[in-house]
């Protein structure tokens, strides 16, 4: 038998940012590699539950001549034997929105659209996968990527894909949003096979975001100092970047030391003072994270370790700046 990418995803757009997206978990091997086709100029599709991967240029096509998503969802069905076994859902840059889900299709299966998305799945726990996804997307603040990571978690903890959790993909077109503006590759990140690739995505993309994506510049910094700026140094210490005694200033040593950590992590797309500034406002949102996880049980491998939680705080003070 075939295998089958039963699998619950969601299509989206944001007219603010102009860009079009997929996000998508399944209980399949490299999920990213099969569901998500997205275009700047055209829009996205999901294609799944048996997925007739043609779908995916074939879709982008027919929107590009100017079809609508309605319009591309009839085309590609009426024309494919096997559409009661298909699922697929289309965003355009139009604004269109549709979707189909074959009678075919392994219950529990269906799909929801609303402003801007749509979501579907197929071989789900329960039917309040789609309304939970649905709902994160339509109340979580942020970009594109926070609202499609959201509702790829409330999906998979309202009960997700019947069979567990196996790989996961995040795909964002936008004009020139590409490396250096090159192509409109905006957001790329897979996980192809985790036993929990949804978190796995989300720390994958925190990273790809703050080494690749650019942010509006602040309108004034904040420097490291006091116990923010003594645990900051510790962690700098313990991670081979600073050699001096961890106090409240954070002197030139200290800077050099931050430095020589944005180089080796390639976090050059900041400037120094905006590094500093986004860990000084981050560090404590991770702080009331880790007691917030100790608080429902988290164990001590849930901890983040020295470089992690830099990073993470780093992501916290560069999320209240707009992404260009």
């Amino acid at each position: 038998m075939t295998p089958r990418p039963s699998t619950f995803s969601i299509v989206a757009r944001d007219p603010e940012q102009d860009a079009v997206g997929v996000a998508v978990q399944s209980k399949f091997v490299s999920v990213g590699s099969v569901v998500p086709f997205v275009s700047a100029d055209a829009g996205a599709v999901a294609t799944q539950s048996f997925a007739n991967v043609a779908y995916g240029p074939n879709g982008l096509d027919l929107l590009r001549e100017g079809h609508s998503a309605e319009e591309v969802v009839s085309e590609l069905t009426d024309a494919d034997d096997e559409a009661p076994s298909r699922q697929v859902g289309v965003v355009g840059v139009d604004g269109s929105i549709a979707a189909f889900t074959g009678d075919e299709c392994f219950d529990v299966a269906g799909d929801i659209q609303g402003d801007y998305y749509t979501v579907q799945g197929n071989i789900l726990e329960n039917g309040a996968t789609l309304d939970a996804m649905a709902e994160a997307f339509e109340t979580t603040d942020g970009g594109l990527p926070e609202r499609l990571l959201a509702a790829l978690h409330a999906g998979n903890d309202a009960g997700g894909d019947k069979r567990g959790e196996q790989s996961a993909a995040m795909y964002i077109a936008k004009p020139e949003g590409g490396y250096d503006g090159g192509n409109d590759r905006w957001v790329d990140v897979r996980v192809d096979d985790h036993d929990h690739p949804i978190a796995e995505l989300e720390r994958a993309f925190k990273l790809y975001d703050i080494t690749l994506l650019e942010r509006e510049a602040p309108a004034e910094t904040v420097s490291l100092s006091g116990e923010t700026a003594e645990a900051v140094l510790e962690t700098l210490s313990e991670l081979g970047f600073y050699d001096g005694t961890p106090s409240g200033e954070f002197d030139d040593e200290a800077v050099e030391a931050l430095e020589s950590f944005r180089g080796m992590n390639n976090f050059e797309n900041h400037s120094l003072s905006v590094l500093e500034d986004a860990i000084a406002r981050g560090w404590d949102e991770v702080e009331t994270e880790d007691e917030t996880a100790a608080g429902d049980g988290a164990t001590h491998e849930d901890e983040l370790d020295g470089e992690a939680r830099l990073i993470e705080a780093i992501w916290q003070g560069l999320s209240r700046l707009d992404r260009k």
